[in-house]
């Protein structure tokens, strides 16, 4: 069971924003099965900001 922090998730928007990158980056890694982890709701993939944080941090250690 996955427990989150009760920080809003963040939406594609937010997350471009946030790592500085194009939206449609963001996609591509998506289709491809790269980048942080996101939860899908419906239509919508929302991401959990502990979530792409742990990703940074598995991306800075591989570095």
């Amino acid at each position: 069971m996955l427990l989150y922090s009760k920080e809003r998730l963040w939406t594609i928007d937010d997350l471009a924003q946030y790592l500085g990158i194009p939206k449609n980056t963001l996609y591509a890694w998506r289709a491809q099965g790269y980048g942080p982890k996101g939860i899908r709701m419906g239509k919508y993939v929302r991401y959990a900001a502990e979530d792409v944080r742990a990703w940074l941090a598995q991306m800075k250690a591989a570095s």
